[in-house]
């Protein structure tokens, strides 16, 4: 049975720790990609929030969901990139399809909370400041939404 094809419709989840040091996953299908976790919509009806807490537990191993000590640590940032799907990945939208919309999420987690990568996704992990973060991201909108960090975490909690 092949799979159905991506809503164009995706989140973005910049994970990061008080001090501002960010996670980065490299994908397991392409050479050196760092990134923050990504992730399509399951379904129209799925709410952001719900398809970042969903990307960011199967990506990372770590629950944001609801009644999780980190639910409320994970923001909105009322922000969208809009972009080019990168020819690479093409195939697996609709045909016609060639843009995506992508909704910026920030999710403040403990030092050294336990990272779990899914295999099949992601090969391994990294935290970096986050200045460094953004140099080593593959995708520009990534990097930028990782520069904008520290306009959305308070500097009472920048440790």
């Amino acid at each position: 049975m092949s799979k159905p094809f991506k809503i164009p419709q995706s989140v973005l989840v910049v994970i990061h720790t008080p001090a501002l040091d960010v996670l980065l996953i490299k994908r397991s299908d392409a050479i050196d990609f760092w990134q923050s976790v990504t992730g399509s919509k399951d379904r129209v009806a799925e709410s952001y929030f719900e398809t970042a807490r969903r990307e960011v537990l199967e990506e990372t191993g770590i629950d944001c969901r609801p009644g999780s000590a980190l639910a409320d640590s994970l923001r909105d940032w009322q922000l969208e990139n809009v972009y080019d799907i990168y020819p690479r990945w093409q195939h697996r939208y609709p045909p016609g399809v060639t843009r995506n919309t992508e909704h910026l999420f920030g999710l403040t987690v403990p030092p050294g909370i336990a990272v779990t990568l899914d295999p099949r996704e992601h090969t391994a992990y990294q935290w970096l400041p986050y200045r460094d973060a953004a140099d080593r991201c593959f995708s520009s909108s990534n990097a930028e939404a990782i520069l904008m960090l520290p306009r959305f975490v308070p500097e009472r909690e920048q440790s």
